[in-house]
């Protein structure tokens, strides 16, 4: 059963809003009282911590001022005399019971006698206490305790001990009253007469202000609660309002799209009766484009191919028409014997088989079954350089070639060696562009116990292209437009990253560039490796 329709939508509406309204209302009243008790609570705290340091500055000013005033004393006295020395002490001490501050009466001095400074069930006599007149001139112990089981005078003798005074919180009862209360207390040790001074005050003056405080409180919270009460209505009043017009206005919106969508289903109807047509139109259409598609596809990758095999011939090409005018000048010179014939038809021999072996690898390379096999690195190495090594030393470039211990890995042999000659090619035409004398290419070996890494280095100035990630997109070259098609690189990052699971980097440094391949050590089919 639906709940909503059309019909009931402005009810709903208005219902919403008034739910919506007077929660978010109730939520906002709930926080703010809940939040200025929070702060009430805090107030009150600090208040107590407040009241309590005053107390406490106030006893200490009052001991205090009672030794100042027993020192000045004692300065108009002669203290030889022993009468006038005990006249003095009467005459402090009645000064001292008669003392009240703060102006309340509950506030007065009291003083001990001290007879053994380190405690004892006689360590002192009560010499004054308005509170406790019964107690003057008795013996008093320091185990005794408060109401709560506090040993308050164990705690300020061993304060006096070490520092020669203290502050104690414990409860008392009051004057002319059997009502406890909690006190605070400062003792200060006079040892001239061997006394300690002390003056208390009560704290639950506090709660009195406390409780004012809450009163006031609750006032101004029942004012602000009569206020918001006052301030939801008006708002929901005017939200009621809105609501209703928003809820007919919909109304009339849904009225009107209501027949927009007759319409529509109409005009749907009459394309049903021609879609069928139609479809099958679009659907010729797009095979017919498809296979547009597919043919400028096949275009694109031969181009590609025919220009890969022209970028990998030029050299070879070079190399061996190097070769020939070698031959020829030595026959013209009457040089040529037959071991050097020999010497130059293999060399001839390898150029031309390795550019049959070029067709073969790239037609290979777009075919998608091609068999992996152990090979080793070294003499990969070596095959390159038979090819391209002469062309590479006739400019006066040394290689170097760093390999103490061969790797074998699982892969494809021709493809990783085209990547190889692709990355000495680029070095040697570098280290020329550059007209640096002393270049030098070096060719090392790295390995793990999981990788294999062929890093070819060479000194001609590095890539001038930034990023450096940049020379391996397609037609991205250094070289001139006639010397480069800008793929090699594209093509040696594809075979190394996607045939065979690699990785293949550049960087600069040491003034050159610096490309690494880098392949797991058996390479296998499980491991992901396949051709592209």
């Amino acid at each position: 059963m639906k709940i909503i329709k059309e019909s009931n939508i402005s009810t709903i509406i208005i219902f919403s809003t008034i739910f919506i309204i007077s929660s978010l209302m109730l939520f906002n009243g709930y926080f703010f009282i809940t939040k200025q008790y929070e702060i009430l609570q805090a107030q009150i705290e600090d208040s107590k911590k407040t009241f309590v340091e005053n107390k406490r500055n106030v006893l200490k000013r009052e001991v205090d001022a009672i030794i100042e005033f027993i020192e000045f004393k004692k300065q108009r006295t002669t203290l030889n005399d022993p009468k006038a020395l005990a006249a003095l002490k009467l005459e402090v001490y009645d000064w001292i019971r008669h003392i009240r501050y703060g102006g309340q009466e509950h506030n007065y001095i009291f003083v001990y006698q001290v007879e053994q400074i380190k405690g004892g069930d006689k360590f002192a006599k009560m010499l004054i206490n308005p509170n406790r007149p019964d107690l003057e001139g008795e013996y008093i112990s320091d185990a005794y305790t408060d109401e709560n089981g506090k040993a308050f005078r164990k705690i300020f003798l061993q304060d006096i001990h070490e520092q020669g005074y203290s502050f104690v919180d414990y409860i008392y009862k009051k004057p002319e009253s059997n009502i406890i209360r909690p006190k605070v207390s400062y003792f200060k040790l006079y040892k001239e007469w061997n006394l300690i001074i002390a003056a208390g005050a009560y704290t639950d003056d506090i709660d009195k202000e406390i409780d004012i405080a809450k009163t006031d409180f609750k006032k101004k919270m029942k004012l602000e609660v009569t206020s918001a009460i006052i301030i939801f209505l008006l708002f929901a009043l005017i939200a009621n309002t809105f609501a209703v017009m928003l809820g007919k206005r919909i109304e009339r919106f849904l009225q009107t799209y209501h027949k927009q969508v007759q319409q529509k289903t109409l005009e749907l109807e009459n394309l049903n009766k021609t879609l069928e047509s139609r479809v099958l139109e679009e659907i010729q259409k797009n095979r017919e484009q498809e296979q547009l598609l597919i043919q400028k596809s096949k275009f694109i990758a031969l181009g590609e191919m025919i220009s890969n095999i022209a970028h990998q011939w030029r050299q070879p090409l070079s190399q061996l028409s190097a070769l020939l005018m070698t031959l020829k000048l030595k026959y013209n010179m009457d040089k040529l014997d037959k071991s050097a014939m020999e010497i130059k038809c293999v060399e001839a021999e390898n150029i031309v088989e390795y550019m049959s072996h070029t067709i073969d690898d790239f037609r290979n390379f777009f075919m998608p079954n091609k068999d992996k096999k152990s090979f080793s690195i070294h003499a990969s190495i070596d095959e390159v350089l038979r090819i391209i090594g002469m062309s590479i030393t006739n400019q006066e470039i040394a290689i170097e070639v760093n390999i103490l211990h061969d790797e074998y890995i699982v892969g494809y042999k021709s493809e990783y060696e085209q990547v190889v000659l692709n990355l000495l090619s680029n070095a040697k035409d570098a280290i020329i562009a550059s007209g640096k004398q002393g270049g030098k290419i070096t060719i090392s070996l790295q390995s793990d116990e999981t990788t294999v890494r062929l890093i070819i280095q060479d000194n001609g100035g590095g890539i001038k292209i930034e990023p450096v990630e940049k020379i391996f997109e397609p037609y991205m070259s250094t070289k001139e437009q006639n010397e480069g098609t800008g793929i090699g690189l594209y093509m040696a990052k594809l075979i190394i990253e996607k045939s065979m699971k690699g990785k293949l980097e550049a960087r600069n440094e040491n003034g050159g560039a610096i490309f690494t391949i880098e392949l797991e050590k058996g390479f296998k089919e499980a491991l992901g490796g396949s051709p592209l």
